[in-house]
């Protein structure tokens, strides 16, 4: 993959340097490593510049076929930021193309297009952040930091079984009961009621619940949350028995027996 430093892209970067290039040795931790897939030259330099003096480095290909090439997933950047419209193939499709060789690296689609069903399809591609152009440059920043430090994540203790009071989830069979009678729920509502079992008795917000179930990194503005813990809670409490999800007012939800 051919990879452009900032200045070959037509002006003297003030810190970014080349994909290859090799960080002068320094006691302080490796700077984060970008790769910037945006077909507008002039955007893109100024982008790598003001990563660059946050610490950032930031390496840049202006089409989406070279973002395609071996380098990409081979765990030399930290963070990819991708245009949605790019020559050659694109944003949409190269992320989607990532994600089925297993490349795992977050991406942040920053583009125009920022429709409700743009950002939407954004997310479903296998992007981690939608943002919508123009951005500040010390928010870029911070997005990419955010990102970054998502990438890593301690694994959780497996527990094949969750409970609240009557109610049982069994993740190895994938079946949820309540007071030994079978429930069905929809896949999307099983992982909404594990995740609040796995927080049993702890407040979940509405944003955690975006980021953790529907894998959103923005708020779609709709009721899309409410919506499901009204219908999982329908189904829980089916034949009379307590609630179990609770409001809690300015905090979000919490699942616990009382």
């Amino acid at each position: 993959m051919m990879l452009l430093s900032s200045s070959e892209a037509g002006r003297r970067p003030r810190r970014a340097r080349p994909a290859g290039a090799t960080p002068a040795p320094q006691s302080a931790p490796a700077a984060l490593r970008v790769l910037i897939v945006e077909d507008d030259v002039e955007a893109a330099q100024h982008m790598a510049d003001d990563l660059a003096a946050r610490g950032i480095e930031a390496a840049l290909v202006h089409d989406g076929l070279q973002a395609l090439e071996p380098g990409v997933g081979d765990g030399a950047f930290d963070v990819l930021i991708v245009d949605r419209m790019l020559p050659g193939r694109d944003g949409l499709s190269v992320l989607k193309a990532l994600r089925q060789r297993g490349v795992e690296t977050p991406a942040l689609f920053l583009t125009a297009m920022g429709a409700v069903a743009d950002r939407v399809m954004g997310l479903q591609a296998g992007g981690d952040d939608y943002v919508v152009k123009p951005i500040d440059s010390e928010e870029l920043a911070a997005r990419v930091q955010a990102l970054a430090r998502r990438r890593v994540r301690p694994a959780a203790p497996e527990t094949t079984a969750l409970t609240c009071g009557d109610l049982e989830l069994d993740r190895l069979q994938r079946k949820v009961r309540r007071g030994g009678q079978p429930i069905a729920l929809l896949p999307l509502e099983y992982r909404l009621l594990e995740f609040l079992l796995l927080s049993r008795g702890q407040p979940v917000t509405r944003k955690m619940l975006l980021e953790e179930v529907w894998g959103f990194r923005f708020d779609p503005r709709t009721n899309i949350v409410e919506t499901h813990i009204s219908r999982l809670r329908a189904k829980l409490s089916e034949g009379g028995a307590a609630p179990l999800i609770h409001t809690i007012r300015g905090a979000g939800y919490v699942i616990q027996d009382v």
